[in-house]
Formats: structure tokens, sequence, C-alpha cells
């Protein structure tokens, strides 16, 4: 397999009037050999125009990409041995299955039996082999996204790539496809690049993943670190599902000990309740920033209740409204207000939450992040 390097790629559109639209900007990263690594970010973020410059079927305006050590900036999209996914499947309607996966290999003028052979075992693999001598239109959307991976493992490329190509599915076949997706990966030791809009999915897919943002790269790291340590509030707010509560407030000294004191996002019902004290260890990173705003963040399974709640340092807790619960099965969500914010909460599905009840609620210590607002960078 190979392993792909991208040096400051930047990739220009232009606009209505002859503006240049900026798609990619300064875009450095290296997918290591047999690495499966997704691009994750909002639609026009750059993910996919950064894969199809991988692929070369867009010119690269300046920057390099090489693969296995080789720059292929004017390697034409045939002579770079990849294989790519395409979201919309991309199957020819007149052949059957077998002649689909087939088709690639033909064209490289592969011996016959190779092509049996390398169709079969593809075949075998993604549970294909009873359905070869079916036209895409008798196969459903699952089985069609497998033949056009199929399509893809037949080759044996240096890397392969995905574009999004989960998103036509129902939400059980994408989880279904997930899991095929993982074992491929493990099972073919193969580089991989994934892009997807859904951040669940790079989290369950990713070794790595890449958050981007209008053009740009927001942070590369495992998934359990993008989680745990979010660089920017772009990252806490799209990572995670719900994602993390943004809190805005100030840093107030309250004797020896420091304050979170919140600034209304809504009308107030409780004044008294906007503000809660800091951890010791947060006191201790924040001291310099007294009377300073920041952003508070906590993720909604970091927001004890009920029974939880009254066990926390009376600082931290805080009294909430219930305007809605969504229980899921094995947890619930609570949507809640303390008056001066909103927030969720991930809770265990053992107690009933009657949306209009107030409830007691807590941060958990040690657990919250602090950004700055105005470079949006993470402190703590």
């Amino acid at each position: 397999m190979a392993r792909v390097s991208i040096e400051h790629l930047h990739k220009f559109f232009r606009g209505p009037r002859g503006e240049p639209v900026v798609a990619v900007r300064d875009v450095s990263l290296v997918v290591e050999d047999k690495e499966l690594m997704v691009l994750v970010g909002p639609s026009g973020c750059g993910k996919t125009t950064t894969l199809r410059m991988i692929a070369g079927l867009e010119d690269i305006d300046e920057g390099t990409i090489a693969i296995d050590g080789q720059v292929v900036n004017d390697v034409r999209p045939k002579d770079r041995d990849i294989a790519m996914v395409f979201q919309n499947y991309a199957l020819y309607p007149h052949m059957t299955v077998y002649e689909n996966m087939a088709f690639g290999l033909k064209l490289r003028k592969f011996p016959k039996p190779e092509i049996e052979r390398r169709v079969r075992e593809a075949a075998e693999s993604l549970g294909l082999t009873p359905m070869l001598d079916r036209l895409p239109k008798a196969l459903s959307g699952g089985q069609r996204q497998r033949v056009a991976v199929g399509r893809a493992i037949v080759r044996k490329p240096k890397v392969f790539l995905f574009d999004e190509p989960l998103s036509n599915l129902d939400a059980q076949m994408r989880v279904q496809m997930r899991m095929e997706i993982t074992k491929l990966h493990r099972r073919l030791a193969a580089t991989m690049v994934y892009v997807t809009h859904d951040q669940v999915e790079a989290m369950t897919l990713g070794d790595r993943i890449v958050v981007m943002k209008e053009g740009q790269v927001q942070q590369i790291a495992d998934p359990l670190t993008l989680y745990r340590e979010p660089a920017n509030l772009f990252v806490a707010g799209f990572i995670g599902s719900p994602p993390m509560n943004l809190l805005r407030g100030t840093i107030r000294r309250c004797g020896d000990e420091l304050d979170f004191e919140e600034h209304p996002q809504q009308p107030i019902m409780n004044p008294e309740l906007s503000t809660f004290r800091l951890a010791a260890a947060e006191a201790g990173k924040l001291a310099s920033y007294v009377g300073r705003e920041l952003v508070f963040g906590v993720r909604p399974e970091d927001i004890q209740s009920g029974a939880q709640a009254p066990n926390a340092p009376t600082g931290r807790r805080l009294k909430a409204l219930v305007e809605a619960a969504e229980p899921l099965g094995s947890q619930t969500y609570l949507h809640l207000t303390t008056g001066t914010c909103a927030l969720v909460a991930r809770v265990e599905a053992g107690s009933r939450y009657e949306p209009g009840n107030w409830l007691a609620v807590a941060f958990a210590p040690g657990k919250g992040h602090f950004f700055d607002p105005a470079s949006e960078r993470r402190i703590i």
C-alpha cells in the first residue's frame, strides 16, 4: 500500500463575477501507510475537493500531493493507482454485477483467469456471490454500494478513496455498511481516505480524523482526542452528538476562589443561578483570566442530574427547568434551561423527567473546557 503526503494544498474556483473563491486553503496532512483517515466537516468545507485532487479529478492550484513518495500533481488519474467509490455508486445499469466489477480490469487487459479470480474473491468477501448475474436495478441500495466497493477492491490499488459513499442509505444500512468498511480495511490492510459530513460516521471509522471548515484544517487527531481535547470552538461544537454545551461568561474572583458568571443568552427567570464555582484545577489555570470573557464547554454526559447532583460541591450545583426529554432506550437526552442558558444533558434512562419540572444538576469537576472567544482556541 502507500503513504499519501499533502503539503500546502490550495484550490480556487471562480465566482459569478470572476472573483477567486477559496475552496481549499493551505491544507497539509499525511495519510500513513495502511491508515484509514476521515475528512469531515460541513458542506462546502473543502473535503470532497481535497479528495478529488488526490484522485486527479481536480487540478491543483498550489501545493503538492505525493503517493508512495512520488509527486502526482501532473500524473493522470488512471496512472495514480487509486480507486474511488462515489456517493451515487456510478454503476453501469446495462452490466451485471460481475461485469461492473470486472470492467476496470478488462480495460487494463488483465488475463481472464485473473479477472475471474479477483472478482470471485471480492464478491465472496462482500457477500455478493449470489448476485453476480443480476443487474444493478435488481439490487438494494446497500447491495449497490457493496458492488461499487467490490469494483474498487478488485483493482488492488495503492489508495482507496471514498466520497460520502453511505449518504444515500437509510440509517440501519449505514450502520451495517460502516462495519463492513471497517472490517474490509482491517482485512485488506489498505490505505484509505474517506470523506463524510457525518461526525458519527467519522468517529466510528477513522484511525485519525481531519476536521475541516471553510477550506482549512481545524484539527487532526484520533477520535477520542478530538472528543476529549477539541482544539477550538468549531471542533467542540461539531464533534459529538449532541454537541458540547457552550456558555459565554466572565471569570470573577470570589475571595480565594473563582466563579464563572454566565452571560444571559435568553430572558432571565432566575438571575441568582447564573454563576458557578470553578474546580481547583480549573481555577489554577485560569487565574490570569479574571475579568475576561471566556467560553465554557461541557459535554452532555458531564452534566450530572438527580441523585448525582447533591453530591457535587455546593458552588457547582444549579437548578434547571426541564423543557423536553428524549428517551432513547438506554439513555435519555434532557433539554434544560437555567434561566440564563440552554443545556443538553445525557442521563441514564432509569427515571422519568417531566417537562416543566425543576431538576438539580451539576457540572462534573475537571470535565469542563474553556475557550478564548477571540481566537476560539482551547485554553484548558
